[in-house]
């Protein structure tokens, strides 16, 4: 199994922050060095052991789908090799798991598409019948299809706790109309081609979100990671059945072994067994190439 990464250590470059993946550098004042390690979290605690070669699948993943939907809009890729941003003793960190971006002001709120009735959207559903204000038709099943796709944000939370759903006039307040009727149009759309391109690869995305900042002048981009396994559902089509709740290309196999475990979800987390790191790799990894097959 290759090394995995569990947290970078760039000394030459100013660290801004770690989240539960990423770690991010500046360089200079306009651009940003992205690490995305091994580290996985479940149920909001990142756990000791790193998943080998997630950061690169993540990162490769990224890459592929921002040059797929450059054409719906910006993004914050630049073509700088992060090895030459750092030492030569610290690219060895950075080769295949790491990106240098532009700098962008973040819109702080998640911008959720939603295909298939899931997650919080089938608990809000359940209490309410409606997803972020939206109103569903009833009857509808865990893991039904949507009539069509919705735009259902969540506000970003503080670090370990969870994102809350909110609805339209949420964003409209945070970021005003003009840019919340974009960011959920674009939002919808670039949902809608990577659902079309994942079909064709025997892949159902069954929700995803995206982040998007402004540059200097204004114009929206998309940033972050985008259409991973960490940040959408990805679900096999040949397995897929309504009224359950489908196998997914993600940390199911951790999410499902800690169930089993006698603990209280918070910190720290019991160590995972070797058989569960090696299968949750391996769905990254299949995940990854199912996706970017010709």
């Amino acid at each position: 199994m290759a090394q995995a990464l569990h947290q970078s250590s760039i000394t030459s470059l100013p660290l801004l922050g770690r989240g539960k993946v990423r770690d991010m550098y500046a360089v200079g004042d306009d651009k940003l060095l992205i690490v995305a390690s091994d580290r996985i979290s479940a149920f909001d605690v990142i756990l000791d052991d790193p998943i080998p070669g997630k950061g690169q699948v993540l990162t490769q993943l990224t890459s592929y789908w921002l040059d797929r939907l450059a054409h719906v809009l910006p993004n914050h890729a630049t073509d700088i090799a992060p090895e030459d941003v750092v030492t030569p003793q610290e690219r060895d960190q950075v080769t295949g798991r790491a990106v240098v971006v532009k700098r962008l002001k973040p819109i702080l709120v998640e911008a959720v598409a939603r295909g298939y009735l899931i997650g919080s959207g089938w608990k809000d559903y359940q209490a309410t019948g409606a997803v972020c204000g939206i109103a569903l038709p009833p009857g509808l099943k865990q893991a039904g299809k949507l009539p069509e796709p919705i735009f259902t944000p969540a506000a970003k939370a503080e670090f370990g706790t969870h994102d809350e759903n909110v609805d339209f006039d949420y964003v409209v307040k945070e970021v005003g109309s003009d840019l919340a009727v974009q960011i959920r149009d674009i939002t919808l759309q670039l949902y809608a081609e990577a659902s079309r391109h994942a079909a064709d690869k025997g892949i159902i995305i069954a929700d995803t979100k995206f982040e998007f900042g402004l540059d200097e002048a204004g114009r929206l981009h998309l940033m972050d990671e985008v259409l991973t396994p960490d940040s959408s559902r990805f679900w096999p089509a040949d397995q897929y059945a309504e009224g359950t709740s489908p196998p997914s290309f993600d940390k199911q196999f951790v999410r499902d072994w800690l169930e089993t475990q006698v603990w209280d979800k918070t910190p720290p987390a019991p160590r995972l067994p070797a058989d569960v790191l090696a299968k949750t790799a391996a769905k990254y990894r299949e995940a990854l190439d199912r996706l970017t097959a010709a």
